[in-house]
């Protein structure tokens, strides 16, 4: 009897052991992407007007990084990298798809780019379905037409299908004009592809799922949640005027006699200098204010989708076992979309043209400057990341990739993710050390009249080079962040240091050069 009962209680704790085996799903992972959210545009990065609830409790909860970058000022290029691990310059995916075209204005060509995420390169969505994992796209693809949808790269679901280009067919409010999301009349668009994400993560909750919840807020056109859009106009009566200009000039820093701080200062109070156009000398304005109620309903509305999915999360008893990941593509809209340079923007029209300020940050989406490319950034890895610590190191959107693996507890790829480096040791609050991160953006810029050019982050120094007459600057982000001391001219020896670098990184990704006509 005793041998009996032995054998009978180790074949119970065999069972349990095997059950608990075959019981332990695999993390899953979130990751929710805004689309042209500034750096500044959420509470707990420092807006005090935009009110951001449920993306400050992820950063309580997860780790901040407060030097997070795009690998590109805009979109289509950032999001490539995001899935590959690699450089938009190595995928030869530089500009938005379809891009800008060419204008008499220009002294150098277009460069030509690829129009679609190469067929060659294992994306994050392919490599995570070789490992049991259900993926999902919701919401904007904008890296290829046709056979390159998000089907087409890893994804099994995609919402809305068929629509794979970077803005909503109808804009914000019903009717949206997608097949796949139904709506009523007040409906709002970033409320109704939550809630098929929510069904999504509801129906897939007993196995593994990589849900890429891709907004395409708040993104333009500008047009806020109505009720929230009430309330920050309400918001702002009660608000006293913000010192300072409300728009200032920003010129090219490649002409030949680029215009200083002081001289923008005195133009902007000229009459030729009035308007909200391409304005003379290849200047045009950024926005100094978050005084945006449209733009602050959409900001909210995102807000509210993010604390919408982390409650399914924690009612299906899934947040112990969810990867969450908040980024944005691109820095915020603080300058108009000049894309046709004849265009010209109506005093009274302003908050659609003009979404955010970036500020203490320069520049704006299209940008080289930190507005352009610094973003907002929040990983939550539970059971092994810290919580509401922040990381200073920087990091680029090609380290998802490595970092996502390392992780789930998956083997790096390095010959697949070339240019990404995990960053999973600093989610764990441990020392993380990151090498120089590079831009490469041969084209004219939407929202600037700024020559092509690129730039490298190296430590605390930053180099801008810019292709038409190869003028460089040179700026210390620690010192400052805003980027008005131009330092190239006092430390020769770290410009050619820097140049040198950049130089060999675009040869070694094959990076294209645009011409001169």
């Amino acid at each position: 009897m005793k041998i009996f009962n032995k054998l009978f209680y180790a074949l119970i704790l065999f069972l349990a052991l095997v059950t608990s085996s075959f019981g332990e799903q695999k993390p899953n992972v979130i990751f929710f992407l805004v689309d042209d959210m500034g750096w500044r545009d959420a509470a707990c990065f420092g807006s005090e007007f935009y009110e951001t609830p449920n993306i400050d409790s992820l950063a309580a909860d997860g780790v901040k990084f407060n030097q997070a970058y795009a690998a590109c000022q805009v979109c289509s290029p950032t999001r490539a990298s995001i899935l590959t691990g690699q450089y938009p310059a190595r995928l030869k995916l530089t500009d938005w798809l379809a891009g800008r075209r060419d204008f008499d204005f220009q002294k150098l060509k277009k460069v030509e780019i690829n129009q679609n995420l190469p067929f060659d390169v294992t994306t994050l969505p392919e490599l995570l379905k070789e490992q049991g994992y259900s993926t999902a796209i919701y919401g904007k693809w904008h890296i290829g037409e046709g056979e390159s949808s998000p089907l087409g790269h890893g994804f099994d679901k995609h919402v809305p299908e068929g629509w794979n280009k970077g803005w909503p067919k109808a804009g914000y409010h019903a009717p949206f004009k997608f097949a796949d999301i139904p709506d009523k009349p007040g409906d709002y668009l970033t409320d109704k592809l939550t809630d098929q994400a929510l069904k999504y993560i509801e129906e897939n909750k007993d196995k593994p799922f990589f849900l890429y919840l891709s907004h395409f807020a708040v993104h333009d056109p500008i047009q806020g949640r109505r009720d929230l859009v009430g309330k920050y106009k309400k918001k702002l009566q009660k608000m006293g005027k913000p010192s300072g200009p409300d728009f200032i000039l920003e010129g090219n820093p490649d002409d030949k006699k680029p215009l200083t701080r002081e001289q923008l200062t005195k133009l902007i109070t000229k009459p030729a200098f009035s308007g909200f156009k391409v304005l003379p000398q290849r200047t045009v304005k950024i926005k100094q204010h978050q005084d945006n109620a449209e733009f602050a309903g959409m900001v909210e509305s995102m807000d509210e989708s993010l604390g919408r999915v982390m409650k399914k999360l924690k009612d299906l008893g899934l947040d112990d076992n969810t990867i969450v990941i908040f980024f944005s593509d691109n820095g915020g809209m603080s300058g108009a979309n000049f894309g046709n340079p004849k265009r010209k923007v109506a005093k009274a029209k302003l908050d659609m043209a003009f979404a955010t300020s970036n500020l203490p940050l320069r520049g704006a989406k299209g940008w080289m400057y930190e507005g352009g490319i610094r973003v907002p950034m929040i990983v939550k890895w539970p059971g092994k990341g810290k919580a509401g610590i922040t990381c200073e190191t920087p990091v680029i959107s090609t380290d998802f990739y490595p970092s996502i693996l390392e992780m789930l507890g998956l083997n790096q790829k390095p010959e697949v993710h070339p240019d990404g480096v995990s960053f999973a040791a600093a989610v764990k609050g441990e020392t993380f050390a990151r090498k120089p991160i590079f831009w490469h953006f041969p084209h004219y810029s939407n929202h600037g009249m700024q020559s092509p050019g690129g730039a490298i982050r190296d430590g605390d120094y930053k180099l801008l080079e810019y292709f038409e007459n190869g003028t460089v600057q040179l700026f210390n982000l620690k010192e400052d962040i805003g980027e008005q001391n131009d330092l190239s001219k006092k430390y020769p020896e770290i410009v050619k240091k820097l140049k040198a670098k950049l130089h060999n990184w675009r040869n070694e990704v094959g990076a294209k050069m645009p011409e001169f006509k």
